[in-house]
């Protein structure tokens, strides 16, 4: 085991290679707030968001900030084949055994897809409970995390990683827009429209990539974990969700098309929503229309959703980039008659996504105009949002 986590721990070496790092400052400065104290910090998103760069730069910065000691620092990736019959304890106490580190002396573990353990979260306790110990950890299923922590309840704290946004993305594409070149910030817009924000994507460009990443959720963290004997309907499910983003989605309509039971159907939904892929929201009403309506879908990146759908439907996209820059203020959408307006937050703010000039309708106008809101918005362009979220 010891040739195996050296493996992973770099920094052990004497002269390990330096790495380079593109600092997401606004999620690593929330991070690192969490550095110093007892709570166990999960880290959760979609998979290949980047949670594993972001546990290597805070195991960056206890080196070249804090100034710890690199044997007392252990990252591990538990989904490790090798790794796949040890606890996460006994890699723990082989951990100590290594470096010779005694009980008393504090380390800082990060540990990898920590779903991938069986009673995870009783060896997390028991961690917390009697070792020195800071821990980070990461999961891509939210369904695991949400079953199996009670145990830390009160003692763990959840931080979900997004996909890039739009700034983020100049900053992977080493591009900054001038005050004289503002003109160039729609066409970059629509770039970053295109390829959405999975960091690695983003550098490389290769299809095949975000191929491979919707294959393994599918496979690997869907089928495999659940059993499904068919995995392949959860594939043709997951493209017509893509073809649906933006737009209410009916269960039943779902199992007609794929040939499953409504209950199959609503079951392979939630698996793509706990495996970040997918957002539900509801519709704005009494709580019998929020429970019984259709939920509109949106896609957790643009990038996948182009993939299987291809470019195009600019309104859509827009609006989808919307929703994710305004879902941590748990929006509903509204419907009245037939008509629709985007988005109603939770501090009830009224918003329509209406790329570049393209009008409400006149019913759309009317409703819009008439709803009670605190406040009510049209957005237009990435600089409106971030004009509206200052």
């Amino acid at each position: 085991m010891e040739t195996v986590l050296a493996r992973y721990n770099p920094w052990w070496d004497k002269n390990p290679k330096p790495e380079n790092y593109i600092v997401r400052e606004e999620i690593i400065s929330q991070l690192l707030r969490q550095i110093d104290n007892n709570l166990v910090v999960f880290i959760t998103g979609l998979r290949r968001v980047g949670k594993t760069t972001l546990m290597k730069m805070l195991v960056h910065h206890l080196l070249a900030v804090r100034d710890i000691a690199p044997e007392k620092i252990l990252y591990v990736s538990l989904d490790d084949y090798l790794l796949l019959k040890k606890t996460i304890l006994e890699i723990i106490e082989e951990f100590r055994k290594i470096h010779r580190l005694s009980f008393r002396e504090k380390i800082w573990l990060f540990l990898d897809e920590i779903s991938y353990k069986e009673d995870f979260e009783l060896q997390l306790k028991n961690l917390a409970d009697s070792h020195n110990v800071k821990i980070f950890t990461t999961s891509s299923s939210a369904t695991l995390l949400t079953k199996r922590k009670h145990l830390l309840t009160g003692r763990s704290f959840t931080f979900e990683v997004n996909p890039l946004n739009f700034s983020e993305y100049l900053l992977f594409k080493s591009m900054k827009i001038s005050k004289e070149d503002h003109h160039l910030n729609e066409k970059l817009f629509e770039d970053y429209l295109k390829t959405g924000g999975i960091p690695e994507y983003v550098l490389r460009g290769d299809p095949a990539y975000l191929h491979d990443l919707v294959d393994d959720i599918i496979y690997k963290d869907i089928a495999a974990v659940n059993n499904i004997r068919h995995p392949e309907i959860l594939r043709d499910m997951f493209i017509l969700l893509m073809e649906r983003s933006g737009k209410t989605v009916s269960i039943n309509k779902l199992a007609r098309i794929l040939n499953i039971t409504p209950d199959t159907s609503k079951r392979f939904l939630e698996f793509f929503r706990n495996t970040f892929l997918i957002f539900l929201v509801p519709r704005f009403g009494k709580p019998n229309e929020r429970l019984l309506s259709p939920k509109k879908l949106y896609a957790a990146d643009l990038g996948i959703r182009n993939f299987f759908t291809g470019f195009r439907d600019m309104g859509s996209l827009f609006e989808n980039f919307v929703f994710l820059m305004i879902r941590n203020q748990k929006p509903s959408f509204i419907l009245k008659d037939g008509i629709e307006i985007d988005f109603y937050t939770e501090n009830k703010t009224l918003i329509e996504a209406k790329y570049h000039q393209e009008p409400l309708s006149e019913k759309q106008q009317m409703l819009f105009d008439q709803f009670k809101a605190s406040e009510k918005v049209i957005i237009r362009s990435p600089q409106e949002i971030d004009h509206f979220l200052s």
